[in-house]
């Protein structure tokens, strides 16, 4: 995970994970960004064993120090947030290695290379507004021609940074353009824009392809049109809606099968717009609005198939 020291612990969703990990008498080893290391085969880690506590003043003490190899560990939880650069794909080559030792890796490395979070929604178009993926200024100004209000999205970062909403009329609408693209070098994301974002950008988690029963609506400030909770979104929980479920149904066999036991979509109005598998949040939230315990699912999943492989070995 990123520092566990600059952490908000009463929004963090990996520190929920932590506390729920200890309550079952689980032994937490805590590995920053530049822990792991390749020697002769093997992936070896720095890391420190750690307890935490639920205080937003004092949540964690290290315990022991210690050089080992990951797989002498059980499982991991790759929780660290974009953006998804070398550095992060390098971190996937060095976890797979891990798996194929026999550890059990949350999410799945290789999907965490395959599944950009903007991109990997290609895969369901079914549940998607129109979009385009491409480097073409000449591409994106027809694009908006056609649907006329579009937003535009960077492949790579996280919590809204760098996106913009577009119509024809814009007068920044040229530099944007450059800006986004790097003058045509760079690919990035178009999507059309969705009203319904005034009722909120709704977080969906789902846990081994099956969604938690509630959403997190992020709702917009007025005069913003990205409701990251990250930008001064609003937090308003409410149930699934019937498009809701089915669009996790559309997607949770998928994401079952990559491995990918832990994800959060992002749903604007009946549209699909985001897929996020490497640190989705939102649990600390709806475990307070609903008095859940979304950590603890998780870990009974991570609990069962750490169970079902050991049925396979034997």
């Amino acid at each position: 995970m990123d520092p566990i020291n600059h952490i908000k612990v009463h929004k963090d969703s990996t520190f929920a994970m932590l506390l729920e990990a200890q309550r079952r008498c689980w032994r937490l080893r805590y590995l920053p960004p530049d822990s792991l290391f390749l020697q002769n085969g093997q992936v070896w880690a720095r890391w420190q064993e750690i307890t935490v506590t639920d205080d937003p003043h004092h949540w964690f003490d290290v315990v022991d120090e210690a050089v080992g190899l990951l797989s002498d560990c059980d499982v991991i939880l790759m929780r660290k947030d974009p953006p998804f650069d070398m550095e992060y794909i390098y971190t996937t080559y060095l976890l797979e290695l891990a798996e194929q030792a026999g550890v059990l890796v949350v999410n799945k490395a290789e999907s965490l290379r395959s599944a950009n979070e903007k991109l990997f929604t290609a895969w369901f178009p079914q549940c998607c507004v129109p979009t385009l993926v491409t480097k073409s200024e000449l591409r994106i100004r027809q694009f908006l021609k056609e649907n006329q209000d579009i937003i535009l999205k960077p492949l790579d970062r996280m919590g809204g940074a760098s996106i913009f909403r577009l119509t024809l009329s814009d007068p920044n609408l040229s530099v944007i353009l450059e800006e986004m693209t790097e003058n045509g070098t760079k690919t990035i994301m178009a999507q059309q824009f969705i009203p319904e974002i005034e009722q909120g950008d709704k977080r969906i988690l789902l846990i081994d392809g099956e969604p938690v029963p509630y959403v997190l609506a992020r709702v917009p400030k007025k005069g913003e049109t990205r409701g990251n909770l990250a930008v001064g979104g609003e937090a308003i929980g409410m149930p699934l809606s019937d498009r809701d479920r089915w669009i996790c149904e559309q997607l949770g066999g998928k994401l079952k099968s990559m491995g990918l036991m832990f994800v959060g979509i992002d749903v604007i109005g009946d549209y699909l717009t985001e897929i996020n598998v490497t640190s989705p949040t939102c649990i600390r939230e709806l475990d307070e609005i609903y008095s859940l315990n979304i950590a603890g699912i998780l870990l009974d999943a991570i609990d069962q198939r750490l169970s079902d492989n050991a049925s396979q070995n034997s």
